[in-house]
């Protein structure tokens, strides 16, 4: 039997469904998928009810290291991280795991969308597995944080610790996120053990 079969097919398309509603880019669906760019296109126009963007990925790790785009990127990499650790197997379905765990901790910011997209993410990922960026430890939280492949160990600060002066606006909402975000950066069992099973994706 040749060909791919239509268990595969509709696999592929509930995975590129799943994808796009969550913002992801055509680029994105052409290399996690074997679906036609023609068909990603149809898809993409009925769930979003706009063409898909144009215009290359953004591939540049300066946006990841930036204060606040730091702190989400690196509790979405927890989340893929621990996923991982404790049996899944590294890809585009424990990506979309971690990634809505990651949702689930940001939700108390109540912004309209999520600070770190779904695409950027999945760049993300694809960062570390090539040795560009990296999982570096805070030197006063001792949280796991998003820094460039071969920071020198022990001089990394996070910007929850050594907030920009920029980051003040709101004192008390802000110290609140803060805490927040630490109980997730700095504690590698905050995450349920079951909780990657619990998940659908």
């Amino acid at each position: 039997m040749t060909g791919t079969s239509i268990i595969q097919k509709y696999q592929e398309t509930e995975l590129a469904i799943k994808l796009i509603s969550l913002g992801g880019r055509i680029q994105m669906l052409e290399s996690e998928t074997n679906l036609s760019r023609n068909k990603l296109i149809k898809l993409y126009k009925e769930i979003q009810g706009c063409p898909p963007p144009k215009g290359l990925l953004p591939f540049s790790t300066s946006w990841f290291m930036t204060w606040e785009p730091n702190i989400h990127a690196s509790i979405f990499y927890n989340a893929y991280a621990f996923l991982v650790k404790h049996g899944l197997k590294s890809g585009i379905q424990t990506i979309l795991k971690a990634y809505q765990l990651y949702l689930e901790q940001c939700q108390f910011l109540n912004k309209d969308e999520p600070v770190l997209g779904l695409t950027r993410a999945w760049i993300l990922v694809k960062f570390v597995e090539k040795n560009i960026m990296q999982q570096s430890c805070c030197t006063a939280c001792q949280g796991l944080f998003i820094t460039h492949a071969y920071h020198p160990e022990n001089t990394f600060t996070c910007s929850l610790c050594q907030p920009p002066s920029r980051a003040d606006k709101n004192k008390k909402t802000q110290k609140e996120n803060n805490e927040k975000c630490l109980k997730v950066l700095s504690k590698p069992s905050y995450f349920n053990s079951s909780i990657a099973k619990q998940i659908p994706a």
